[in-house]
């Protein structure tokens, strides 16, 4: 049956119409079930051994144009809706995202299964079916306001199992219930993506904005992603979630393993289970307690097996985000895991006496990460740096007692969906300078570099760019109600909204430049200042720090004097499809961290793809793109992670030295509490923001703000000389191949895994 076909057969099933005929949301609806069906004829992935990938977040976004790519019949279907004076591109547009994570946590999960299935190796995530995710975010007032964000329907790429599960709250019992989303790899088969759902979940529980009643359990249990945890009810939801999460995994490894008929105590030669930052790490008691409880299985044979089954990932070195839950909490959610936890702490404690390595510390705080280290059989960073100070500072207490555990694999983006899928112009363009080799072999984009004096390709890349930044002009135009100039620089940041990722050091920079051309200074070329964000309910600096972006947004761009030269939008909701637009579209890529702090970072690989030059700091995967693309097609700027660790040790940095030892910051730091500010903002969040600059600046923003302005002013400078620009472009392109998430996966399956492909 011809793909046409199969397609008029779903919309006379389904409508009683042909193609042409149908709506947008018909034709969408049909075109899912075509792919649905195809993919269920694909063979499933199947080893002697096999990766489960547990996360919290799996932030898949849209799936219908990936899967049209992975199954390459993409440009067939393109083609039979033309044929029917349909848009394939309108339709994508149709689709809800589903709501399954946050930012690069989830974003990196999405990439690796697609990198598994691709590779052919077998592997499923496991995860939550969250029915409103984060949060669907609102302006109001200049202000991040949080609305339910509803995204399943009837009709979806969910398919509903026949899998159930019990899992206990102590005495209390919940019903669990899988769905399964199929995870096509590009010219290969199908792994799955698991979501546990509660049976008596109720969605009417939220009432106005995000609110709902922490305490039902078995009624919010999957409601939202990463619950308000500031207080403790908010604290002890997420550890229910956490458990749920494990407990389901766990009992679906085991059941899984049984089926095949294999002998549990040797586990390890048919799973590895991945641990994607703390909030799994429970699967590790939990492993233990159903064996020893279950399966009859001794204490020693429980930690001995699932010691070398477990693998764990750090993704950060902040303190907040190594989780360390307190142990009374922990009876309250989970009573029959404290006693294997106080277990497994006695075995650490014989061992090793240093309080510092304990599970529990002294104040009856249990540490995760020191859970995963001490009973998971690898330890690994994602990006060479940050591995390196985990290993010299961070971590190094437990570097010197497992050296061997600790290994690097640096985070890497899938092209199918950052090229093929959102540059499709690009991807076309590549494949006619290079042939088609690298949809396969990203390795292979260095061929670009043969062209990086043709100016046929030069000015062909600038053409697309050009192409794509229109296209985000109209789009933002729609959905912001802001004109933007093409021809201005994007300069772009979009991440979550975090103190430690300097989205402030960005407005600080803003209220210089807008400044400047008050005072007469105009840049030789309009810049747009581009800002996507979501901020957690509880950060309330966070908070703070998009209400000064939105205020600005407003004075700069409803000034006469000012806008035509420099416009900011803070765009609203940003989302995986909000990215695939902003992306293709930059010339600046906003990586400005504080140096030590972020792990990797994978927004600056999607930028470097797409052409767009980075300004950062030498932090996470920023120093491997340097070291790649060389000091001529990039912008560092800022103290090295040595000067900034070195800072916090001696406790030394005083933001209100580099305050009152200039002038520029003064007057940007001020400008936040002035005339202007106060008359558009809120005297509460900017006075709160002011002194949090002026008092703590815990990220050290006015300490890199200074070099900050310097370079950033010298990379719009440099962008005038048009033919170096073109060429920094393409050599960002040629060398992003190293970032792709197959690379990533090779390595932990060389590494970690050890999977037969």
């Amino acid at each position: 049956m011809t793909l046409e076909e199969r397609l008029n057969g779903w919309t006379e099933r389904l409508y009683r119409k042909n193609i042409g005929s149908c709506s947008g949301q018909e034709l969408y609806y049909s075109i899912l079930n075509v792919t649905k069906e195809l993919m269920a004829e694909k063979p499933v992935i199947s080893g002697k051994k096999k990766v489960y990938y547990i996360s919290a977040e799996f932030l898949i976004g849209k799936l219908l144009s990936n899967n049209l790519i992975n199954l390459q019949i993409y440009e067939e279907m393109e083609r039979i809706l033309a044929q029917n004076g349909k848009n394939l591109a309108e339709i994508e547009e149709i689709e809800p995202e589903p709501s399954l994570g946050n930012g690069g946590l989830g974003r990196l999960a999405a990439c690796f299964l697609d990198s598994i299935a691709t590779l052919g190796l077998p592997g499923d995530g496991i995860g939550l079916n969250y029915h409103f995710g984060l949060f669907k975010q609102v302006f109001a007032d200049h202000l991040q306001t949080a609305e339910k964000n509803a995204w399943m329907e009837q009709q979806s790429w969910l398919t509903r199992t026949d899998t159930s599960y019990t899992v206990m709250f102590g005495k209390k019992k919940v019903k669990s219930r899988l769905y399964d989303i199929d995870v096509v790899g590009y010219e290969n088969g199908i792994n799955k993506l698991h979501l546990f759902d509660i049976e008596s979940v109720d969605e009417s529980l939220v009432k106005d904005g995000i609110d709902f009643d922490k305490t039902k359990i078995d009624k919010n249990l999957t409601l939202f992603l990463y619950p308000d945890d500031s207080d403790e009810a908010g604290n002890l939801l997420r550890i229910y979630q956490q458990y749920f999460m494990v407990s389901n995994g766990a009992q679906l490894i085991i059941e899984e393993l049984e089926k095949k008929g294999y002998d549990l105590h040797h586990m390890n030669e048919h799973a590895v289970i991945q641990i994607n930052d703390t909030h799994p790490t429970m699967v590790i008691p939990e492993l233990i307690r159903i064996l020893t409880e279950e399966k009859g299985f001794t204490m020693d044979e429980a930690v001995g097996v699932v010691s070398k089954t477990c693998a764990y990932t750090n993704h950060t070195i902040l303190a907040e985000a190594l989780e360390k839950w307190p142990l009374e909490y922990l009876e309250k959610v989970v009573p029959q895991l404290v006693p294997i936890i106080k277990e497994l702490d006695v075995r650490v404690r014989k061992l090793y006496p240093d309080e510092k390595v304990q599970i529990i510390d002294k104040d009856k705080k249990v540490h995760m990460a020191h859970i995963d280290i001490h009973y998971g059989f690898s330890v690994n960073g994602v990006a060479a740096i940050h591995t390196e100070i985990l290993k010299e500072t961070e971590l190094n207490h437990f570097y010197k007692l497992y050296p061997a555990k600790f290994n690097n694999k640096t985070n890497g983006i899938t092209f199918r969906r950052w090229l093929l899928s959102c540059n499709r112009e690009l991807a076309a363009l590549l494949e006619e300078k290079i042939g088609s080799g690298f949809k396969k072999d990203a390795a292979e984009l260095e061929k670009l570099l043969d062209f990086q004096d043709d100016e046929a390709t030069l000015d062909g890349i600038a053409s697309i760019k050009r192409g794509k930044k229109e296209a985000l002009a109209a789009y933002i135009r729609e959905k912001e109600g802001v004109e933007i100039n093409p021809d201005s620089i994007y300069d772009i940041q979009i991440k979550r909204l975090h103190e430690y990722k300097r989205q402030q050091m960005n407005a600080l920079y803003i209220i210089h430049k807008y400044l400047e051309i008050k005072k007469g200074k105009v840049p030789k070329r309009p810049i747009t200042f581009i800002f996507g964000a979501k901020a957690a309910p509880a950060y309330v600096i966070a908070q703070d720090i998009i209400h000064l972006i939105l205020v600005l947004q407003e004075i700069i761009n409803h000034d006469p004097q000012v806008s035509p030269y420099m416009k900011v939008v803070m765009v609203e909701n940003y989302n995986v499809s909000y990215a695939e637009k902003l992306i293709p579209a930059c010339d600046i890529s906003e990586q400005i961290s504080l140096a030590s702090k972020e792990a990797s970072g994978t927004g600056n690989m999607k930028f470097m793809l797409n052409g767009a030059v980075t300004l950062g700091t030498s932090d996470g995967a920023n120093v491997e793109i340097h070291q790649l693309v060389g000091d001529d097609n990039i912008y560092i700027f800022g103290e090295d992670s040595e000067a900034v660790i070195a800072h916090y040790a001696n406790q030394d940095y005083v933001p209100k030295k580099y305050y009152r030892n200039s002038k520029v910051i003064r007057e940007a730091v001020d400008f936040i509490v002035g005339e202007q500010a106060m008359a558009v903002g809120h005297k509460e969040n900017l006075e709160r923001l002011y002194g949090e600059l002026l008092n703590k600046d815990w990220f050290m923003t006015l300490l890199d703000l200074r070099d900050y302005i310097r370079v950033k002013d010298k990379a719009f400078q440099d962008y005038e000389d048009q033919a170096k620009w073109k060429r920094m472009s393409l050599v960002n392109i040629a060398k992003a191949g190293f970032f792709s998430s197959d690379r990533t996966i090779a390595e932990y399956n060389r590494d970690i895994w050890k999977l037969q492909q």
